[in-house]
């Protein structure tokens, strides 16, 4: 679930990205030779946050012990830093997304310059991709991992049919709902981020637990297979948690809401229009 969620919403972006970009370009005297450069972008983009992918295995390779552990840590937390910095972005700037790339596609110097806008935009969506698929592996310690490939093919192809809809105008798909509904998705999917990486920093002594466990309720759900499991997976759901783990959603989550406040009294990207 969270690789389709992740895989869906970061292809939509790019798509999104895309679609302003080929419209742009219909508008100019002689589109064919910027959108053969557009589509020589997206391929350039899509190489660089595969080489992304690649050098982090590749650190990951050269690791061992704690200082593997480190790193791995590291990626869960960055992963759900970026996430929300990912949402709050959206929040403050999306409604302007359009306008900003259409004016610097009109800076550029001509062919080149939309190939290289094109990539760069490819290239981040790509690669904030790469690390939270990279952090959500960890997360389940590699497990399933068909399951997950599978997953995020799933996650583009719904991010096509998605995109299809809204260069159609579907009137039943509206802007502010669909990306609300994955800013909620992609924030249980950060929360679940950090839980994991605290609590792989408690197996290490790195942290304190402080009150292990608070309560204990994997007699009810437990969180070691089936809905609990699943619960734990997406939501970050614990049924033994440490009053550390409890601190740190506290803290996430009273942050995320401040922040999401102050970034909602700009429009979410295309509510204007939806």
């Amino acid at each position: 679930m969270n690789a389709l969620v992740v895989v869906w919403r970061e292809s939509l972006e790019a798509m999104l990205v895309i679609g302003v970009l080929l419209g742009w370009i219909a508008r100019q005297p002689e589109p064919g030779p910027l959108r053969r450069s557009l589509w020589a972008g997206v391929l350039a983009g899509i190489a660089l946050a595969a080489l992304l992918g690649a050098a982090t295995f590749m650190v990951q390779d050269h690791l061992q012990g704690q200082a593997l552990e480190a790193f791995q840590i590291g990626m869960m937390l960055f992963a759900a830093a970026l996430i929300v910095q990912m949402v709050l972005w959206m929040r403050r700037h999306g409604a302007a997304m359009r306008a900003a790339l259409e004016r610097r596609a009109g800076r550029t110097p001509g062919a080149l310059g939309i190939g290289l806008v094109t990539a760069l935009a490819v290239a981040r969506e790509g690669a904030e991709t790469v690390v939270f698929l990279y952090g959500i592996g960890i997360e389940s310690a590699g497990a399933d991992l068909l399951g997950k490939i599978m997953a995020a093919g799933a996650g583009f192809v719904l991010a096509v049919i998605t995109a299809g809809f809204i260069a159609r105008g579907a009137r039943l798909l509206s802007y502010r709902t669909l990306f609300r509904a994955s800013e909620v998705l992609l924030l249980l999917i950060a929360a679940s981020l950090l839980a994991a990486g605290i609590d792989r920093a408690i197996g290490m002594d790195w942290l304190s637990p402080m009150l292990d466990p608070v309560w204990d309720t994997s007699a009810l759900l437990d969180d070691s297979r089936g809905a609990g499991r699943m619960l734990a997976e997406f939501l970050g759901y614990r049924a033994r948690p440490s009053a550390t783990l409890l601190v740190a959603y506290g803290v996430f989550w009273s942050v995320v809401g401040v922040a999401l406040l102050r970034a909602g009294r700009t429009p979410l990207a295309a509510g204007r229009s939806s």
